[in-house]
């Protein structure tokens, strides 16, 4: 078994921070995979043509080349179905996607607008170009422009997880008393945030920062031991 997988990075090789790129190596981990991780960047479009497309992650597995962070979870329950289920059944794969969806179209582009100025601020001399080109375009204003209002947008960004945060204050996990791909799949944006900005997210005593630390811990402290600012 030899599995690769390219992982964004910044300016330094080992700041890993895309939000599906953490997705895909907890869901690694839960499955017990060793993996090696590759730095890729936003301009190395050439290094993954190999995967008819170009964003990360990229996972390898021999001859079969898999790329987007929820195909990725669903091609290793497919295929090591002899290792720890990621989403605990079908029916419980189907509620996850639905969280997955939700991370992907609420929480993701809400905390992009918080960090963007330091996402760029990490990003290797030859992405930045790109990033600002496409960001600015995305969200139609300048970098700066966009997180300028962050101390008091983050109030609305945090009114927005209630769901989430009653739901922990019944389980300690989205998935129940054990992680699963629901949770990587929302830890991964906050991981995203950690390793690039210390803007603070949550309050201290919020139950989902107390959710988030204990992911921070998972896997010998996979994410918590990753370069970062304390979350």
């Amino acid at each position: 078994m030899s599995l690769k997988l390219y992982d964004l990075a910044g300016a330094e090789s080992e700041r890993r921070f895309s939000p599906y790129c953490w997705r895909a190596k907890l869901a690694l981990a839960h499955k017990g995979l060793a993996t090696e991780t590759i730095p890729w960047r936003f301009t190395d479009k050439d290094v993954i043509a190999f995967s008819e497309q170009g964003r990360v992650p990229v996972l390898v597995d021999g001859d079969r080349v898999v790329s987007d962070s929820w195909a990725i979870a669903i091609y290793l329950e497919e295929t090591y179905s002899d290792r720890p289920s990621l989403f605990g059944g079908p029916a419980v794969k189907t509620v996850t996607r639905f969280v997955n969806s939700w991370a992907d179209s609420i929480v993701a582009p809400e905390i992009s607008r918080l960090v963007l100025i330091d996402i760029y601020a990490h990003l290797h001399e030859k992405d930045r170009a790109y990033f600002r080109e496409t960001r600015e375009k995305r969200f139609g204003m300048k970098l700066e422009a966009a997180s300028a209002d962050r101390d008091t947008r983050v109030l609305a960004f945090r009114q927005s997880l209630e769901p989430m945060r009653i739901t922990l204050g019944a389980q300690p996990f989205l998935g129940g008393d054990a992680p699963t791909y629901a949770d990587y799949s929302v830890f991964g944006c906050f991981q995203w945030s950690r390793c690039i900005s210390d803007f603070r997210l949550l309050a201290p005593d919020d139950p989902i920062a107390a959710w988030r630390d204990r992911l921070l811990g998972a896997f010998s402290g996979l994410a918590r031991n990753a370069p970062g600012y304390p979350p």
